[in-house]
Parts: C-alpha cells; structure tokens; sequence
C-alpha cells in the first residue's frame, strides 16, 4: 500500500454509501482527515460525523478542502460532478471505490469473494470464521455485519484482507488476490458486459490475476466455474452440493427455523454443520466460506463457532420486525437466481405462511434484458406487488427506459393464467402507493417479504415504525 500510505487527507464523493462508508471508517481508524458528500442524509452520514468526518449534503466544487491529497468516489459518481472536476483541476488524484481498495489490498494477503449471487453473506461467514481462527483479518463487507462493531467494517491486525470484488463494470480486476472464491457466474449487468460469454471470459481473466502460488475456491455446481479448474494454472478447491468436490456437502436438512449439513472433506473426514439463515443458496455460501477458511488454517472449531454465531446480514433475508401479526423481511436480492432462491428460502422456513412479495426491480437494462427470467422468478409467491422500476442515475438508456413494472405485473398474470393460479399481483407507481397496497393485502401470519436494491427497503422499515 505504499502509493497510500502517507496519504493524511481524503476527500470522499458519494461516502454514505454502504460501501464507501466503509473505506471511510478504515481511513478514520488510520487518522487520516476525512471530509466527503453525499446526495442525502441518512443514517450512514451522521455515523460518519460521529466518527470525525466533515460531510456535507449535496455536490458542490467549494466542499473539496484545501491541501486534499486524493479523492475517492463512489463507481455511481459521474464525471461531471462538481468536486471530481474540481480535483481534476488542481491535479489531484482520484480512485473509484474499488480502485481504493485495490490500491488497499497490495502487499496483503488478499481474499477476493466475487460472483454474481452471495459475495456479501460469503465474506461475512469467512471473515467470522477467520476472526474466530485468531487470523485477524480485516474485512470490507457491501453490507452491515452484527458481530462486526463498524458493521461493513473490521480492522485487523493480520496481514488478511477479505474483501468483495465486484463483477459489475469488471471491478474484480482491480485486484491481483492471493485467493479467489467464486460463488457463481451468471448473466447480470448486460449494460455492461455484450452477452454471457463476456461474462465468462471476464471471470477466466480475474482468476488469471491470482498470484501463482495463490488458491482459487470454486463451485463445482455451477458449470462455468467448474470448466475455470482446467485453464487456469493455479491450485483450486471445490465445494458443492450436486457434484463431487473437495468440501461436497451432503445431508441437508431444514427444521425448526435452522438448516444442517454435512460437509466431507476429500471423501474423507465429515463435519456437521449448522446455519441460522435460510435457503440452499445460503448453504453454498457457507460451503464456500468454509473451503476457504479451512485451506487458511481455520480449525473445524472455529468454522463451527462462527456459523452458529451467524445470524445474518443488513438486507439478507433480515428479520425486521412485525406489522399486525405478519412478519417482515428485508432483502437485497435484484436478480432473477436471487428472487427465487429466496422465496424458496422463506417457503423452506415458514412452509405454512402465505408469502406476499414486495419486489422492486433494480436498473432497467437488467429488467429487459432478463424479462423472461425476472417474470418465472416470482412463482413462489402467493401474491405479488411490482414497484416501479428502481432507476438507477447515469445507466439508463432510451430502450431500457421504456420497460416499466406494469410489463412485469401483466406479464406475470398471463403467465399464472396459463398455468391455472389465481393470486393478486399489483402494480405500484409509486413507493407510497406499494406501501398501502402492503398495508391492504397483509394479513395476520403472513410473510411479507421486501425485495430490491434500490430504496424499496423503506417500505420495510415504514411497517415496522422505523421511518426516517
């Protein structure tokens, strides 16, 4: 990290962001002066007042201080804002998120979680496995962690670094990783990427980047992952359910509000294992975390320890509270896979609730180009309300703007014709209108689950009370 090291003042574009806000907090712990903008207040802003920083609210070219020695932005930031044109113009360096913690990560022993589903859950359970193994690592989560004290943030004092790298724009390049755990490799963010076998080739580069003596920890279900084992000259684990793999987990079983496995190790040495969270989607993500904690020393013990302690993380399938006897949850999940690993998650868990889901399609380039996908996703639910379509500043184009939610709503119904079901499915225009929508088909004993990445959480947090 020498290119930082002596860096004593950042300005930071976008830092309540839940990633951003985490290189924040690492450059407070550091005692770098921190100062920074964000369109909005919330929660993440005031945090980081609390921990020293000078935000303010909005862009403006008079917020950039003087004697700032590097700018570090959010990837949403555009060109043309005011500070970054400012930086530009005193010749003042600037990194996107994931440039920083590329830069970051030099000369650590780095852990790179990437893949299109589970990267946040997947380095939140290594990361606790590692801290209970006594590696002391630090770990950059894009979401908030209970156990860890800065939530998306933990600052060790090893020489380990977990940290998700991105898919999305390529970002997982911006590391040259010591291991690289793959969780799995589908189409998502097509506005980027020309079509799937970008995608693959992308990933075949990234994997390609991992130092020479360096692990890879791939999913030996997941097809593309498992063709990477034979082109990539660099020692690869396995995990899997389906196919056999160095960690093959076996013996699944859900009950009480809990699943269990087995995981055996080689053919040879079988652990049982338990987690707090549901959803097969969950236990891959946990198998990933222990192949790669294992092959970094951690001790069954220790990976026990921390899967029990697991409760989840900040929008993964996270229990909010309750709304006149009906459950709510909040989850991230904005892609087709992700959609319907999830209600099959809540199906497994609740199998006697009716599930109403509230699902905010995020970016709608992603809408369009995985229609088909988005509209066979929503099958396990027993009803369904479509928000408008999360727009996402700077990646929209013509075409894809003219895909609206209605589309998804109408296309669901001829669907459920076809095959014989009859449930509500709604369309909302706005986030206000979805809320009495909730408020209207809810009742007592049902899961009401609040899915999307954009601001759809809101909905979740105005049933529970927790507004503003």
């Amino acid at each position: 990290m020498e290119t930082l090291e002596n860096v004593k003042k950042v300005h930071i574009i976008g830092i309540g962001g839940i990633g951003v806000s985490a290189v924040a907090k690492l450059l407070l712990k550091r005692s770098t002066k921190v100062s920074g903008s964000d369109a909005a207040a919330g929660g993440m802003t005031e945090e980081l007042v609390r921990l020293g920083a000078d935000v303010r609210i909005g862009h403006d070219a008079s917020y950039l201080p003087d004697g700032v020695e590097l700018v570090v932005r959010s990837d949403a930031v555009p060109d043309d804002n005011p500070e970054l044109v400012e930086a530009r113009k005193r010749g003042v360096r600037d990194l996107t998120y994931f440039g920083f913690l590329g830069e970051f990560s030099k000369g650590k022993r780095t852990v790179a979680v990437s893949g299109t589903n589970g990267k946040s859950t997947t380095a939140a359970m290594l990361g606790m496995m590692l801290v209970e193994a006594g590696l002391d690592p630090t770990v950059i989560v894009g979401s908030k962690v209970p156990s860890f004290p800065d939530g998306n943030l933990r600052v060790g004092k090893g020489d380990l670094f977990v940290v998700e790298a991105c898919e999305h724009h390529a970002n997982m390049l911006k590391f040259h990783p010591n291991v690289a755990v793959i969780t799995n490799i589908e189409e998502d963010h097509l506005d980027f990427y020309r079509d799937r076998q970008h995608i693959v080739e992308t990933f075949h580069d990234f994997l390609g980047q991992v130092e020479k003596d360096g692990l890879l920890v791939l999913n030996a279900d997941d097809a593309a992952c498992a063709a990477e084992i034979k082109t990539i000259g660099r020692k690869a684990v396995t995990y899997g359910v389906e196919n056999d793999a160095d960690y093959r987990v076996t013996a699944v079983t859900c009950v009480d509000g809990r699943q269990e496995f087995d995981i055996i190790c080689r053919e040879k040495r079988s652990c049982r294992f338990t987690l707090r969270v549901p959803g097969r989607f969950n236990v891959y993500n946990a198998a990933a975390a222990i192949a790669a904690a294992a092959e970094l020393g951690a001790t069954p013990e220790a990976i026990h320890a921390a899967l029990d302690s697991f409760s989840g993380i900040w929008r993964r399938f996270e229990i909010v509270g309750e709304h006149d006897g009906a459950l709510i949850i909040s989850d991230y999940g904005h892609h087709p896979t992700a959609v319907a690993g999830t209600l099959q998650a809540a199906r497994e868990f609740y199998p006697d609730r009716p599930i109403l889901l509230v699902f905010q399609p995020h970016h709608h380039n992603r809408t369009r180009k995985l229609f088909g996908k988005f509209v066979e996703a929503v099958d396990g639910a027993d009803a369904v309300i479509f928000p408008e379509i999360f727009d996402v500043v700077g990646r929209e184009s013509g075409e894809d703007a003219a895909v609206s939610s209605r589309d998804l709503q109408e296309a669901v119904l001829r669907r459920d014709e076809g095959r014989g079901v009859n449930r509500r499915v709604s369309y909302a225009s706005t986030l206000d209108s979805a809320y009495e929508e909730t408020v209207r088909l809810m009742r007592p004993g049902d899961i009401v689950l609040v899915m999307g990445a954009g601001d759809v959480y809101t909905i979740a947090d105005r049933l529970i009370g927790r507004e503003g």
